[in-house]
């Protein structure tokens, strides 16, 4: 018998970081023409990489091999500074898609660092996101996945301890490693706001609610993507099943024996185009009810860097020396409280 309603998570898909650096290498291609390079996938979904790919984007996992002169996008999910020294050092014309909650991490890295802190950082070891935060102050900054790489941490219990996290992983898998820092470091001083980006938390809470109300919840996500991996984990905490697929291609029919009431949503990069060809899928083999369960109304925009900004204005024949709107100057390894403009604390 094949499921007899499909409930889909809102929010899901595309976060405001996302949304932002996909428009970033689009708007940079239309302001200077293919190629533009981008350093490592913009985000972390086969569908939007190939898509960009097709219209002039070129990516690369090491700048320097980038010609001199050509326009360089760095990805959403930050990159060490060294990095930006290359590319400034070959003359790119540099772009920085970093999202602003991800900078935020990386301010607080240089900040702690600079305090004579020692960084304990949670995330996940060769993630890029974590590459390029453990590159702000490599010296001060120790690795942890779980509560065990706590215990085996061999600091010196006189050295000051702080404590940042990759912004796409679980709260609860978060909350088990912090814990575990807080016994073993009372003094343990913690970020001012929640490194957890927003739209994780959010995307995470949807599939909580889905939980409770579906036999299967289906995650539309790449295997790269850290957040689309996590709901999945989110589920399966909650003695759900559920699976990550590409598309609609990776459903596997097997999986809804027996279920009656299917979940849908998807990881931050994932677009929502792929999510309605999973709808398509279902519609095509039964008469199945679809509803949308709303947990929360994002509202949150970031703005374009001022580089691609200005160089959009002057195509338009606007004033090219009004950045009203767009970000402050293109700075990463400043040390500065904000991002780009976009205040660090923002709306949960």
């Amino acid at each position: 018998m094949a499921p007899d309603t499909l409930l889909l998570a809102a929010p899901r898909g595309f976060c405001a970081g996302v949304d932002r650096a996909v428009l970033i290498v689009e708007k940079a291609l239309e302001a200077y023409g293919a190629p533009v390079y981008v350093r490592h996938e913009i985000v972390h979904n086969t569908h939007v990489v190939e898509s960009l790919r097709r219209r002039g984007a070129v990516f690369v996992e090491d700048e320097t091999t980038v010609p001199e002169g050509s326009i360089m996008v760095f990805s959403a999910h930050g990159s060490p500074p060294e990095a930006f020294e290359n590319s400034r050092r070959l003359d790119h014309v540099l772009i920085d898609a970093t999202c602003p909650l991800v900078t935020k991490v990386h301010h607080e890295a240089r900040r702690y660092a600079r305090d004579g802190k020692h960084i304990v950082l949670v995330g996940h070891e060769g993630h890029q996101e974590v590459v390029g935060t453990m590159g702000q102050a490599r010296d001060a900054i120790t690795l942890v996945e779980t509560p065990e790489d706590v215990d085996g941490l061999a600091l010196d219990p006189d050295v000051e301890i702080a404590y940042i996290t990759q912004t796409t992983l679980s709260m609860d898998e978060t909350a088990s490693v912090v814990d575990r820092l807080r016994q073993r470091f009372p003094m343990l001083e913690q970020p001012k706001s929640d490194d957890i980006c927003y739209a994780t938390q959010n995307r995470q809470d949807a599939v909580k609610v889905l939980a409770q109300r579906c036999d299967l919840i289906l995650v539309v996500g790449s295997s790269t993507s850290s957040n689309s991996k996590r709901l999945v984990e989110v589920s399966r905490d909650r003695g759900v099943p559920s699976y990550l697929i590409d598309d609609a291609t990776g459903i596997d029919a097997a999986w809804l024996e027996g279920v009656g009431t299917v979940g849908l949503t998807s990881g931050a990069s994932a677009p929502e185009e792929v999510v309605e060809g999973v709808i398509a899928w279902f519609r095509a083999r039964s008469e199945i009810v679809v509803d949308t369960v709303m947990v929360v109304d994002e509202d949150v925009e970031f703005a374009m860097p001022s580089v691609l900004a200005r160089r959009l204005r002057e195509l338009s024949g606007q004033d090219a020396d009004s950045d009203a709107g767009s970000d402050a100057d293109d700075d990463s390894g400043s040390d500065e409280d904000a991002s780009d403009g976009v205040p660090v604390d923002l709306p949960r």
